[in-house]
């Protein structure tokens, strides 16, 4: 195969990103003294040399929420004067009353393809990003992530396990918003209870037409490329949701901290070297082609 997608990337600018500067934060992905630096648009594209990725989706990176235009506008003028990357998700604060005019903003910048507000909510409070574990039945977020259709734009979803029925219900009263899981549902227990708890949320939500899947950040709570442990979670989620709901992406430079990228673009291939020709081509190109409608 060759055209990949990597649907899901950053790069940043340490300046712009408060856990970047200051004493160092605690992050989900643990500690990132290597990464925590500029990560430019050329050392991306030196990462993905030789990988077959000719097209990328760059997704917000927590600038300072009142900079939300200001990131969108620094992406599109990168992809202007790069080539990538080739959409932006950007960030929106959703628990507004009323968030249009933030995306009357945004839809300024060609590229713009979707919105990211984190509402993953965890007990350990280094995994915790939201302020509670409900905001999926928040009625303001709801609204705004419903008016998301009037733009043609799609919402990128972060939760964990035990706020994905929560998460369903939300796609449930969104159903012309496309919604995209992110790192596959974020499995960070691996118990069998643990396992069984993903299992089921991703069942519910793979039950609503509008959700995909993305797989990506597969490392974060391991801090490690793990062939094994990526296939299990790649095929299982190909099985619930099927390979035009599964796109492909790198989280890079995050995943950077434990691999490069070719060694994560193989763990992938071997991932799914026994799907069928068609299936290969949906999960490392075709439905983030279709879903970020990307040129």
């Amino acid at each position: 195969m060759s055209g990949y997608v990597d649907a899901h990337h950053h790069i940043w600018r340490q300046a712009d990103l408060p856990w970047l500067v200051g004493p160092m934060q605690p992050r989900i992905f643990g500690p990132y003294e290597p990464i925590r630096r500029d990560y430019t648009i050329q050392e991306y594209l030196g990462d993905i040399a030789g990988s077959g990725v000719t097209q990328s989706v760059y997704v917000q990176t927590n600038w300072a929420k009142d900079g939300f235009e200001d990131e969108a506008a620094w992406v599109q003028r990168t992809a202007d004067q790069h080539g990538f990357p080739h959409a932006i998700v950007a960030y929106a604060d959703l628990s507004v009353d009323d968030a249009r005019p933030q995306f009357d903003r945004l839809a300024r910048y060609p590229l713009l393809r979707g919105v990211r507000m984190q509402l993953h909510w965890h007990d350990n409070p280094l995994y915790r990003f939201a302020a509670s574990p409900d905001l999926c039945s928040d009625p303001d977020i709801q609204a705004n992530i419903a008016r998301l259709a009037d733009y043609g734009w799609s919402f990128d979803l972060q939760v964990f396990a035990g706020q994905m029925e929560g998460a369903a219900e939300l796609a449930e009263r969104c159903p012309s918003v496309t919604f995209i899981l992110q790192h596959a549902g974020m499995l960070e227990d691996l118990s069998p209870a643990g396992r069984d708890e993903w299992r089921s949320g991703m069942q519910r939500l793979a039950a609503c037409s509008n959700v995909v899947s993305k797989l990506s950040g597969l490392g974060t709570f391991f801090r490690r490329n793990d062939p094994a442990h990526v296939a299990s979670i790649v095929r299982e989620t190909i099985v619930m949701f099927g390979a035009e709901r599964c796109l492909f992406g790198s989280n890079f430079p995050i995943e950077k901290l434990w691999t490069d990228y070719r060694a994560l673009v193989e763990a992938y291939e071997a991932a799914i070297k026994d799907l069928d020709a068609h299936a290969r081509t949906q999960v490392m190109g075709e439905t983030a082609r279709r879903v970020y409608r990307l040129r």
